[in-house]
C-alpha cells in the first residue's frame, strides 16, 4: 500500500505545469472571455456574410431597386449607373436594360424605333392572334390602291348590316355618303357598316376584296397575316404584333390613312337634316403632349382591346402595337406608360459589367 501511495506521488510530480493548469476547472472570468471571442468570431462572420449577399446583390442586373439611380447623358444614348455605398465600380456594355421595368397590361406589345429599326420592347410579338378593327387599315389600304372615285355616292346596303355579332350602327340601311366619308367613318370611329360598304362596292365585291387584303398582306411581309372581311368582325382576322408593325407602317405611306385616322371629330348630314356626330376612338388624339401620325383601335371579346399607333415621342419617330388588352382604359394607359418609360430613357441600351 506504502509503495502505491509512493508512485502515485511521484507521478504527480512529474505532470507538467500546463497539464495540471488544465486539469483544473477553468474560472468563471475565463469562461466569459472565451464566450465573448466566440460572439465575436461568429458576428464577424454573420458580417462577412452579409456582405457577400449584398455584394451579390448589387451584381444582378434585375435588383437594382433602393440604391440605384440613373442619370441621362447629353445626348440620351446611353445612361451611367450610380449606386450609392458600392463596393466595386461598373463599366458601361451594351445590353437592353431599363431604369425602370416596363409592364403593360397587354398581352401582345411592341415598341419600335423607325429611325435605326430598332425594337425597344417586345412582348408576344410573333403570337398570331384576333386583331378585330385594327383589320380596317388594310381595308383602307385595299380601298386606297384601287384608286376608286372617293367622291361617289355608296349607299349602305343590308349586306353591310353586321349577322355576325349584331353590332350596332347608326348608319341606317339607305343612308348615302361619299366613299372617302366611308372610309374616314371606318378609320376614326371605327364604323363598321361604312368598312362593310366599301369592301361591298370593290371591283368583284367583297370576296376580291379579301383576296386583295391577303395578297397585300403577303406583299408587305406580314408572316402571320389572315383576312376574311374588311370589318374585322371576324375573329379569324389575325396577325402578329410584329406582323402590326409592317402593317402601320405600309398604311402610313397614304396620307388619306394618316389624315382619317387622327382626325378628333366629324359631322355627318343626312339628306333628311338628321347630323350624326362622331369621335375619334382613340381619345390620344385630342391630347396636346401626344404626336400621333397614324391611329386605330380595335375591340372584340376574343381579341380584347387593341391599340395600334405611329406616333413620335422624344424626337423619335415610333411604331406602337398593343394587343388583348382588358379594361375601357387600360390599352389608353399602357400607351401613357409607354410614353413615360421612353420619356425616362427606357429602351436605350446599357450593362453594367463589374470592373
Amino acid at each position: 500500500m506504502t509503495a502505491l501511495i509512493s508512485a502515485l506521488l511521484a507521478f504527480s510530480l512529474a505532470m507538467p505545469e500546463a497539464a495540471v493548469a488544465a486539469a483544473k476547472p477553468k474560472s468563471k472570468q475565463a469562461v466569459q472571455k472565451s464566450a465573448k471571442s466566440a460572439r465575436v468570431l461568429a458576428q464577424r462572420a454573420a458580417a462577412s456574410k452579409k456582405a457577400a449577399a449584398r455584394k451579390a446583390h448589387y451584381s444582378t442586373k434585375t435588383s437594382r431597386k433602393g440604391a440605384t439611380k440613373y442619370a441621362t447623358s447629353a445626348s440620351r444614348s446611353a445612361f451611367k449607373r450610380v449606386v450609392a455605398h458600392e463596393p466595386f465600380k461598373y463599366k458601361l456594355q451594351t445590353y437592353d436594360v431599363v431604369p425602370e421595368a416596363l409592364l403593360l397590361a397587354s398581352n401582345a406589345a411592341v415598341v419600335f424605333n423607325e429611325n435605326n429599326g430598332e425594337v425597344l420592347f417586345s412582348k408576344n410579338n410573333q403570337a398570331p392572334m384576333p386583331i378585330a378593327s385594327i383589320t380596317k387599315l388594310m381595308t383602307a389600304m385595299v380601298t386606297l390602291d384601287a384608286k376608286l372615285p372617293m367622291d361617289e355616292l355608296v349607299t349602305i346596303d343590308e349586306a353591310d348590316v353586321d349577322k355576325l355579332k349584331n353590332t350596332s350602327s347608326r348608319l341606317q340601311v339607305g343612308t348615302t355618303l361619299t366613299r372617302a366619308e366611308l372610309l374616314l367613318l371606318a378609320l376614326m370611329s371605327s364604323e363598321n357598316r361604312a368598312a362593310a360598304a366599301l369592301g361591298r362596292t370593290y371591283p368583284g365585291g367583297i370576296h376580291a376584296f379579301v383576296n386583295k387584303m391577303n395578297a397585300k398582306a403577303n406583299a408587305i411581309g406580314m408572316k402571320h397575316a389572315l383576312f376574311y372581311d374588311s370589318t374585322g368582325l371576324n375573329s379569324g382576322n389575325v396577325a402578329s404584333a410584329a406582323d402590326l408593325v409592317m402593317m402601320v407602317q405600309a398604311a402610313y405611306d397614304y396620307p388619306e390613312i394618316r389624315r382619317y385616322s387622327t382626325t378628333p371629330e366629324y359631322e355627318v348630314f343626312l339628306p333628311s337634316g338628321r347630323r350624326l356626330a362622331y369621335n375619334n376612338t382613340n381619345a390620344l388624339v385630342k391630347e396636346d403632349e401626344w404626336q400621333i401620325g397614324l391611329s386605330k383601335t380595335g375591340f372584340l371579346s376574343e381579341a380584347g382591346k387593341c391599340l395600334v399607333m405611329q406616333a413620335t415621342i422624344s424626337n423619335t419617330p415610333l411604331v406602337i402595337v398593343l394587343l388583348d388588352s382588358v379594361g375601357k382604359y387600360t390599352r389608353l394607359a399602357d400607351a401613357n406608360r409607354i410614353k413615360a418609360w421612353l420619356e425616362k430613357g427606357g429602351g436605350a441600351k446599357m450593362l453594367y459589367v463589374r470592373s
